[in-house]
């Protein structure tokens, strides 16, 4: 169940990411406004010279605001991830080392021919 969790937040978490990416490359920037004063009319945005900075920015504040949380929730739900096996060695069952052979006993020190 946890892995069901974990994939549908990382999928809105890219789906945010990319959203908020759109969103910053959609706002003029301070200096857009600048050129207007000087004889440019009115900035040519969709929703009026006001009501487009009030929509990106708003939207982009939320989106911001869920890409955050989205983050914190799978920094938690990964660390608190159980996984099976981590390690190939981990699926192995034991099995015990053959028995060696008795090693053969070392002379003594009368043993050793003179």
């Amino acid at each position: 169940m946890g892995s069901y969790w974990f994939s549908l937040i990382l999928v809105v978490h890219v789906i945010v990411g990319l959203s908020v990416i759109v969103f910053v490359l959609l706002q003029h920037g301070k200096g857009a406004d600048v050129g207007a004063s000087f004889g440019g009319g009115a900035s040519g945005s969709l929703f009026g010279a006001s009501g487009s900075a009030n929509f990106l920015s708003r939207t982009t504040s939320i989106l911001a605001t869920l890409f955050f949380l989205t983050s914190l929730s799978l920094t938690y739900l990964a660390s608190h991830r159980t996984v099976a096996a981590t390690s190939v060695l981990d699926t192995m069952t034991e099995q015990s080392a053959p028995a060696a052979a008795p090693a053969a006993s070392a002379p003594k020190s009368g043993d050793i021919p003179k």
